[in-house]
């Protein structure tokens, strides 16, 4: 199939009805469908179960449990960097904000304050500073965590479109991953802000965080926010801070002169989490 093609698609298909049928499917519990479809699954997309805390397919009770798997203790070691990569998946882009611009693909840029749900405020923090997208592909450890210590102060959840978030669409659909529904996390560090957003995509079922559980659904249809000024959470680098029940991506933010990238970073290059990701600059 031609990426025109390909992109196309991605504008007929009814991807929200597709999306609740999917997440349906992969919550159900103990049915010849899981079964079925977890051993197909690793075979079609060659899952590394060896890492897995429970490496045995059939003792899954769904599709969503054996998604969400744990890894074993000791197999994603942190990296001694000031922020280690917060998942395991492929670099999709990275590199400086030009003004308040993030670069998704060769002729196609959003704003800062497109992704972060229209807060002008909150997006003004991250003026000329810093990004980074990780793509998680269907083969990866689908635990998201933190890139660095920090408190959450705010998160906040934007409805949007379901496109896929693969490289053909990216590379195809303007302004994708400030399109899609998405969760902002902000926090604050030592070294001053950061925000991680998980943005959603065709047949993700839910998103979910550590301190609030499951985001959505519901699907809402305006933005909603949740402040944890009175109610701090605190998390340490490495800890689980949310997941993905099926794939998609994760976009950080920097503000400007926060940290310098490890030079071994490359776009569409694999990483996993743990992996040093950047220097403090101060």
């Amino acid at each position: 199939m031609s990426d025109r093609l390909a992109v196309l698609l991605q504008y007929l298909l009814p991807k929200k009805a597709l999306t609740a049928f999917a997440g349906w499917c992969a919550a159900s519990r103990a049915t010849g469908w899981t079964r079925r479809v977890i051993p197909w699954f690793i075979r079609r997309y060659g899952v590394n179960m060896a890492e897995a805390a429970n490496p045995d397919p059939a003792s899954y009770a769904s599709f969503n449990e054996f998604f969400t798997r744990p890894l074993r203790p000791g197999v994603r070691p942190l990296a001694d960097a000031d922020w280690v990569c917060p998942v395991d998946g492929a670099i999709s882009q990275f590199g400086p904000i030009e003004k308040d611009q993030i670069f998704q693909a060769k002729g196609h840029h959003y704003s800062t304050r497109a992704l972060v749900g229209g807060d002008a405020a909150l997006a003004a923090l991250f003026q000329d500073g810093h990004f980074a997208t990780i793509y998680l592909s269907p083969k990866d450890y689908h635990r998201i965590h933190m890139p660095c210590d920090a408190r959450l102060t705010r998160m906040i959840y934007v409805p949007g479109d379901l496109f896929s978030v693969n490289p053909t669409t990216a590379r195809g659909v303007p302004g994708l991953f400030a399109r899609n529904e998405r969760v902002v996390c902000v926090f604050d560090t030592a070294r001053g802000p950061f925000v991680q957003v998980l943005v959603g995509a065709t047949i993700v079922g839910s998103m979910a965080t550590a301190w609030h559980g499951v985001v959505n659904p519901p699907r809402l249809p305006d933005v909603r926010e949740w402040r944890y000024d009175d109610a701090p959470v605190h998390l340490k680098q490495g800890d689980e801070m949310g997941r993905f029940l099926l794939g998609s991506t994760v976009v950080l933010l920097w503000p400007k002169d926060t940290l310098r990238f490890n030079p071994a970073w490359a776009p569409s290059g694999p990483v996993r989490m743990g992996e040093a990701m950047g220097q403090a600059l101060a």
